[in-house]
């Protein structure tokens, strides 16, 4: 989803303390009447405080094993209206998540990136689909994303095609979060990504194909003080139909009514859902011997409207990302596979799923 996956300076307010007065800088609100025009909108814009780059999805080895796979780019600019031309100005600040689920080896791996742009550490650039940060890149080759991640324990390089036109989320491709003007983000998915390449596990490389999920969204505003995190929700299923569900949590422990998702079809086409066309209950819970936090556990989702009731089971329990060295945010987004009915027919699948403000209120210092 939601990929309010909002960015968060704190870890950088040091930073701003140093720099000389200036005023505050203006930002592109995620409003009706956007008009996405691809592929420029693949690209970065600066326009909008925040933005990210998300691609999940499960990767099957030609020896047999299975990977799931985070990669994730965001970019995030400073409240001060730095008008400075040098390679030292502040104008944007990108982060970068990596996990990997080796289910077979019973580990989950995850790295994360913190640079500032200039110097060729870091960029996402306005004028086509490059994105990266060091060794980590997001690149297009025609319709085609190509993904590269190196680290000393786990490396992958995939290539993803596109088996279905993209989705725009919400009403027109405003995914709005809450009832206040602006409160939302311009979000589309592609939902199903043939993906083949290879993975590289220490010293040994295996070929692997599979399928993938890519999530862009880009907007101005945070959660509002009465939400508290958000769980989201990546299906896909194969009878060749997909699904993305988002519900934000409450304070009070309700369901935002704006929480919504999207139902994609065989052909491509979608249906958008409001809270009420769907439900998610929880199967159980797990407690992070690293954080404290309680999560829920395996998932039973309902569909009325397409007769749909799912099992999403996790890979493994232990998929918590504890990222104190980029966003500073606590999150579980992990790989899990799916099994049950649609149309009341038998069917299976695989799914990501993200949980935030369980260690902590997600907001709470943005």
């Amino acid at each position: 989803m939601i990929r309010i996956r909002s960015i968060f300076l704190l870890l950088l307010a040091s930073l701003f303390v140093l720099l000389p007065p200036a005023r505050a800088r203006q930002f592109t609100q995620a409003l009706p009447g956007y008009h996405f025009s691809f592929p420029r909108d693949h690209a970065s814009h600066d326009d909008y405080k925040t933005e990210w780059w998300y691609f999940t999805g499960h990767l099957h080895a030609d020896d047999g094993r299975v990977f799931g796979y985070e990669l994730t780019f965001f970019r995030t600019a400073p409240d001060i209206d730095d008008k400075a031309t040098s390679k030292w100005s502040l104008k944007n600040i990108y982060l970068a998540h990596y996990a990997i689920t080796d289910s077979a080896g019973h580990k989950f791996f995850f790295q994360e990136k913190l640079n500032r742009a200039g110097f060729g550490t870091a960029d996402a650039r306005q004028d086509i689909a490059r994105v990266f940060n060091e060794d980590w890149s997001m690149d297009m080759l025609g319709d085609k994303f190509v993904l590269n991640a190196e680290s000393p324990s786990y490396s992958v390089h995939l290539l993803l095609e596109p088996q279905k036109q993209l989705v725009l989320h919400g009403k027109d491709g405003v995914s709005q979060k809450a009832g206040c003007k602006g409160c939302a983000s311009h979000y589309y998915s592609y939902s199903r990504l043939k993906t083949a390449g290879t993975i590289k596990v220490g010293d040994k490389a295996m070929k692997v194909d599979g399928l993938s999920w890519m999530d862009h969204e880009f907007g101005s505003n945070q959660l509002t003080k009465e939400q508290v995190g958000w769980d989201w929700y990546s299906i896909q299923l194969n009878n060749n139909c997909e699904a993305m569900l988002y519900v934000m949590r409450r304070t009070d422990g309700s369901f935002d009514p704006y929480s919504s998702g999207t139902l994609i079809l065989p052909d491509g086409s979608s249906k958008h859902l409001s809270l009420s066309d769907f439900s998610i209950k929880s199967t159980g819970t797990w407690k992070s011997t690293a954080t404290g936090a309680n999560y829920p556990m395996g998932w039973q989702v309902y569909i009325p409207q397409v007769h749909a009731s799912l099992t999403i089971d996790p890979l493994l329990k232990d998929q918590e990302l504890v990222t104190k060295n980029s966003t500073g945010v606590t999150y579980w987004e992990g790989a899990g596979n799916i099994s049950g009915t649609w149309e009341k027919q038998p069917v299976k699948g695989e799914a990501y799923v993200e949980m935030t403000g369980y260690a902590a209120k997600f907001n709470k210092n943005i």
